[in-house]
């Protein structure tokens, strides 16, 4: 009887053991994971998260994508073409882009191009093989082999005018060389105007380097330089180096600089009969110079305008040259710089 109880308190004492035992499971799992909870909440704060960010492109991407649109050699009107269909080379052709600026294929007809870059001009014959269900997947290239109609013009006062290419970048020293230079009778200054924009920008070409350097902008396709006649003055007679000088366009040169610029009178020159032609409104006009005044810095120097015609008579010659031997002499004088 002794050992019955003995056994029936052994057994309800285990009983109370594995009941205690099986209650402090959950709470043992419920710190351990409250205990995991706060390591990995520390460990995320110790730890610099890693956030992946798109660049930001806004408005200096806009900016670039738009020089590039306006630096893009675009297909034009007359320019020759070769249009390659890979796996189809009957549709394949080398063609020029007729007036409307479009090209003719076979099977999907007629497909502009104008205004529109070799890559676009790739995407456009892409979409109409494939919307015309003649090929399934076409792949296209469209080589540009001349461009008439996206050249850099030069004209003016330049030695060989005319149209040059504006593939790859050109600036404007580049083109001019190109143009063999300018010609002794331009003006300091070049002209440039854009295609498709109405206002022309005005570049100074001085001899200064610095001043060079940031004269010489980029060029786009499409733009037309213009390099002006500079205004001449003639200084005839008896002078060193009888001949025309170009002015500069800064202005401000007077009858002296342009009688330095030529050597100064001969031992033959009567200065006090030197004169000046000046074209009016109402014709030649002669004027009075006191070049010997000038010279001895007793008057103010007097401001010389384009195509005005000084002459430093000969102390043997009586009078004045009249002015038609004056112009006929013009026409075979030689041209000079004024010196800044």
């Amino acid at each position: 009887m002794q050992r019955i109880s003995n056994a029936l308190l052994y057994l309800l004492s285990l009983a109370i053991v594995m009941g205690i035992a099986g209650s402090l499971q959950p709470v043992l799992a419920q710190d351990t994971a409250a205990h995991q909870d706060s390591v990995d909440q520390v460990d995320s704060t110790s730890k610099p998260s890693r956030i992946v960010t798109a660049p930001l492109s806004g408005a200096s991407e806009q900016k670039t994508t738009s020089q590039n649109d306006r630096s893009a050699l675009v297909i034009g009107p007359g320019d020759e073409v070769e249009v390659t269909v890979y796996g189809a080379p009957d549709l394949s052709q080398h063609t020029r882009v007729n007036g409307n600026g479009s090209i003719s294929i076979p099977l999907i007809g007629y497909v502009r191009l104008a205004g529109l870059s070799s890559s676009e001009a790739e995407t456009a014959i892409e979409t109409q093989l494939r919307e015309g269900h003649v090929v399934n997947d076409p792949q296209v290239s469209v080589y540009v082999k001349e461009y008439t109609s996206g050249g850099i013009s030069v004209a003016g006062e330049v030695s060989k005018p005319g149209v040059y290419s504006a593939v790859g970048p050109h600036r404007l020293l580049d083109i001019l060389q190109a143009a063999g230079g300018l010609t002794e009778k331009a003006a300091s200054r070049a002209t440039i105007a854009h295609r498709g924009d109405e206002n022309s920008n005005a570049v100074e070409l001085s001899a200064d380097p610095k001043l060079m350097a940031n004269s010489n902008v980029e060029l786009l396709p499409g733009d037309t330089v213009l390099v002006a006649k500079a205004g001449i003055v003639y200084e005839l007679g008896q002078v060193g180096k009888p001949g025309g000088y170009v002015l500069n366009s800064s202005g401000g040169v007077t009858v002296l600089r342009v009688v330095a610029a030529a050597g100064g009178p001969t031992h033959a020159a009567s200065v006090g009969g030197t004169k000046m032609l000046r074209r009016t409104p109402n014709g030649l006009q002669e004027l009075p110079v006191p070049l010997k005044e000038l010279l001895h810095a007793k008057v103010a120097d007097i401001p010389v305008q384009a195509e005005d015609i000084i002459y430093v008579p000969g102390s043997r010659l009586k009078g004045f040259m009249n002015a038609g031997a004056l112009l006929t002499t013009m026409g075979t004088a030689a041209i000079y710089k004024v010196p800044f």
